[in-house]
C-alpha cells in the first residue's frame, strides 16, 4: 500500500512535536489511534521512523532524511486546489500557438504582449509554419491555434473556426539598387520605406520572389491575381518559404516582392519598401483554432484576438470615414 496524505500529516505533527500526546491535541485526535496511524505508516514503509522511550520520541536517521521529503510532497499536495482553479480560469496551463512568419512583424507581438499581461502564468510554446502546416497541426491536435493567411481550405472548414484579425494592403519589396530612391538618411543610405508609388509595370520588368504555390496557395493566388488584373504576367524567379528568406533574397538582387504591409518592420540593408500606384490587394490575417476544443487557456487566449480584431475594424472603419 502506498501511504495517504493523512498518514504523512501524522508523522509530520508528531516529528516536529517529539510527542505523541501533543501531536495528537494539534491534530485534534486523540493519541492512541495517532499511535496506531503511525505504526501502521512504519509498517508500510518498512522503515523505524521513530525511536520511542517512555519519556521521549526522536526520529531515527531514516525518519530524519524522510521528513522535509514529506513536507515538500504536502506542500505540492496542498497546492493542487488552487492550480487546479487556476487552469479553470485558464490561468495557468500550456497555449501551443502556430504562426505564419508574415505575423511576426506586426499582429503576432501585439497580441502576445496583452495576453502575457493579462496571464502571467500560461506557458507559450510558439511555431512558425506556413498556413498549411498549421492546419495539418490542428487537425492532428499538435497546436492550439494558428495564425493563418485567408482563405482556409475547405476540406477541414466543418472542424475549425477562423476569426479575421487584420486586414492589410500589400507593399511592395525591392532592391534598393533598382527602387530610384530620391532621398537619403543622414549615413547615405536609402531609407527602409519610401511613400514614392511604383507600379506593377515597372515590377514585372524585375523576377518575382514568392511563396510556393502548393504551400500557400490563397497568399501566391492574391499575388499573382493582382498582375494579372493589371495584365501582365509575373516573371518567378526564386520561391521560398519563410518572409524572411524572401526579403533576404531581394536584398541581394534576386528579384523583388510583394509582401504585407506590416513587413516593413523586417529591415534589411539593401531593401527598400513602396506602395503600389495601382490598387493594393488585400491580405487577411486570422485565428483559426478546433471548434470542438476551447480550453480555458484557449479561451482566455480568443478573448484577447476578439478585442484586437474589434478595434482593427474600428480603427480601419474611422480612416475610411476620414
Amino acid at each position: 500500500m502506498t501511504p495517504d496524505l493523512r498518514q504523512l500529516r501524522y508523522f509530520v505533527a508528531v516529528a516536529e512535536e517529539r510527542h505523541f500526546g501533543r501531536a495528537a491535541k494539534r491534530l485534534a485526535m486523540t493519541q492512541p489511534p495517532l499511535s496506531q496511524a503511525i505504526r501502521a505508516l512504519e509498517e508500510e514503509l518498512g522503515v523505524a521512523l521513530f525511536a520511542r522511550t517512555k519519556r521521549t520520541v526522536e526520529l531515527t536517521p531514516v525518519g530524519a532524511d524522510l521528513l522535509p521529503e514529506v513536507r515538500k510532497l504536502l506542500a505540492a499536495a496542498e497546492g493542487l486546489r488552487p492550480l487546479a482553479q487556476s487552469l479553470a480560469r485558464g490561468e495557468a496551463g500550456t497555449l501551443a500557438l502556430a504562426f505564419v512568419s508574415t505575423a511576426d512583424y506586426g499582429l503576432l507581438p501585439q497580441l502576445l504582449r496583452e495576453f502575457a499581461g493579462r496571464y502571467p502564468g500560461v506557458r507559450l510554446q510558439l511555431a512558425e509554419a506556413t498556413s498549411d502546416v498549421q492546419i495539418d497541426e490542428l487537425v492532428a491536435g499538435r497546436v492550439d491555434a494558428g495564425l493563418v493567411i485567408a482563405p482556409l481550405p475547405p476540406r477541414h472548414a466543418a472542424a475549425l473556426t477562423y476569426l479575421p484579425v487584420m486586414r492589410e494592403p500589400l507593399i511592395a519589396a525591392l532592391p534598393s539598387t533598382a527602387a530610384r530612391v530620391r532621398s537619403r538618411n543622414r549615413h547615405g543610405e536609402p531609407p527602409e520605406w519610401d511613400e514614392t508609388p511604383v507600379t506593377l509595370a515597372d515590377l514585372a520588368q524585375l523576377p518575382l520572389v514568392i511563396f510556393p504555390r502548393r504551400l500557400a496557395p490563397g497568399f501566391y493566388d492574391i499575388i499573382t491575381g493582382c498582375y494579372g488584373a493589371a495584365g501582365l504576367t509575373p516573371r518567378i524567379g526564386q520561391e521560398a518559404i519563410q518572409m524572411q528568406t524572401i526579403v533576404s533574397l531581394v536584398s541581394a538582387g534576386m528579384g523583388v516582392a510583394l509582401v504585407p504591409q506590416s513587413l516593413r518592420n523586417l529591415r534589411r540593408t539593401g531593401v527598400v519598401y513602396r506602395p503600389l500606384a495601382e490598387r493594393a490587394p488585400i491580405v487577411e490575417t486570422g485565428l483559426v483554432w478546433r471548434t470542438a476544443d476551447v480550453s480555458p487557456v484557449l479561451a482566455g487566449f480568443l478573448d484577447v484576438v476578439h478585442g484586437h480584431a474589434a478595434a482593427l475594424a474600428a480603427n480601419a472603419g474611422a480612416n475610411a470615414s476620414a
